[in-house]
């Protein structure tokens, strides 16, 4: 069995080998993304696994198809990037990669903390051996609302880490689950937006959910509302985040992701003209924490990732199923 995986890491060749030996895999690699001119890379091969940069259109399932490759795996836990209707439509079964939610609730609260206690101004005051306090009184979470907005697994993961800092939690879903029930007031969205001093967005970017955060929203805030989004970049509208911390509405923000991300994060762009004004904007506040899309990255997450998509890709072609199938 011979497997092209596109957009591969450094990191991940270790984990591709464990899986050759194990598995009688052939692998082919290489660090470019899928389309239309590099499909070529494919030929001869039996499957194909991407991260999420490439743009798996219908034109691209098509040539797939033609060269009867019929799975395709996502070495990430989102699958946007993919056009799974039409996958289906023309018979090319398409998988996505799970791992535990550890990695992205801990580094959430981890941004959490940071944005209450003003450690990016503290940290940058430090680099010029400013060692003053003005400025730096933080708030203790204990005595704050945190409103969690998806009770998935991740979200789940936070409020039970959260819980043990004695703050009150609400969690909004359209499904509950006992866990979180246990531990968090399942209360409505508006009611979250209304009462919360931090809210966290843990759900998936859908046509829904798409700038789910911006100036309508946030007008029912409080003001000094602080919002982290380790989640999806589109969830939030990032002009209208712009005029929130300028206005003061918002006291603090922590990004781990940012609409117009693609190009930008997970490479090296130092030499370059970046485009997005934006995001350089937002960067430059002292009460805004920005990370490269970085809080699934932990040695755990990157063997799970690589494990699913290629044991789903063995799956499709022994069996014809896998219990990653999207």
């Amino acid at each position: 069995m011979k497997i092209i995986s596109y957009e591969t890491r450094g990191y991940e060749k270790e984990y591709f080998k464990e899986l050759a030996e194990k598995l009688n895999v052939e692998f082919v690699y290489t660090e470019q993304e899928l389309n239309l001119e590099t499909i070529q890379f494919a030929k001869g091969c039996d499957a194909v696994t991407v991260l999420n940069y490439s743009q798996v259109n219908a034109a691209v399932l098509d040539e797939l198809k033609a060269m009867q490759i019929n799975c395709l795996s996502a070495r990430s836990t989102g699958y946007n990037h993919i056009d799974i209707a039409y996958a289906k439509k023309i018979g090319i079964k398409i998988a996505h990669a799970q791992y535990d939610s550890s990695s992205v609730a801990e580094f959430t609260v981890m941004m959490l903390l940071m944005a209450i206690r003003k450690v990016k101004h503290a940290l940058c005051r430090g680099n010029v051996n400013d060692y003053s306090l003005e400025g730096l009184q933080g708030k203790v979470l204990k005595n704050l609302t945190v409103g969690v907005i998806g009770g998935g697994k991740i979200g789940t993961s936070v409020i039970k880490y959260l819980h043990g800092f004695g703050c009150r939690l609400m969690v909004f879903d359209a499904f509950q689950n006992e866990t979180a029930k246990k531990l968090a007031q399942y209360v409505d969205l508006d009611t979250l937006y209304r009462e919360s001093d931090i809210i966290t967005l843990h759900v998936p970017l859908l046509e829904e959910t798409n700038h789910m955060i911006q100036k309508d929203t946030l007008s029912q805030m409080k003001n000094g509302v602080v919002i982290i989004n380790c989640a999806r970049g589109e969830l939030l509208n990032v002009e209208d985040l712009i005029e929130g911390i300028e206005t003061g509405k918002i006291g603090a923000l922590g990004l781990d992701v940012i609409e117009q991300e693609d190009g930008l994060y997970h490479h090296d762009r130092r030499t370059d003209i970046l485009k997005n004004q934006q995001m350089a904007y937002l960067r430059q506040f002292p009460n805004v924490v920005m990370t490269q899309h970085m809080a699934f990255f932990t040695d755990d997450a990157a063997r799970s990732m690589v494990y699913c998509g290629v044991k789903s890709l063995v799956s499709f072609i022994q069996t014809g199923k896998s219990e990653y199938e999207v």
